[in-house]
């Protein structure tokens, strides 16, 4: 390829990647509804924390709904480490469509 289109390529990556600051910001203030990572395309995992994490919740008045929001809770900070990884995949995805 030559250089040009390289740099056209390189250019649509860093405008349509996913932001890792909005998604820590999404992580971070909304913690446990899977928001992140519905933003990242991750949309089956983001669905899975929020229905775990409501569940949770619905059931914390009769005490055993904690262990599944410690878990949730627990997948949140585990996030907090992959997110950088989950927008390299991102990025990576976009540069294969281009080519």
């Amino acid at each position: 390829m030559d250089t040009q289109r390289e740099l056209l390529i390189e250019q649509r990556v860093a405008n349509e990647a996913k932001s890792p600051l909005v998604a820590y910001l999404l992580l971070i203030f909304l913690w446990g509804f899977g928001v992140h990572r519905m933003y990242l395309g991750r949309w089956m995992s983001g669905f899975l924390m929020l229905a775990i994490w409501a569940v949770g919740w619905l059931l914390t008045p009769v005490l055993i709904g904690w262990p599944a929001v410690a878990f949730v809770a627990l997948w949140c900070v585990f996030d907090l480490f992959l997110i950088p990884g989950m927008v390299n995949a991102d990025r990576e995805d976009i540069r294969r469509r281009l080519r």
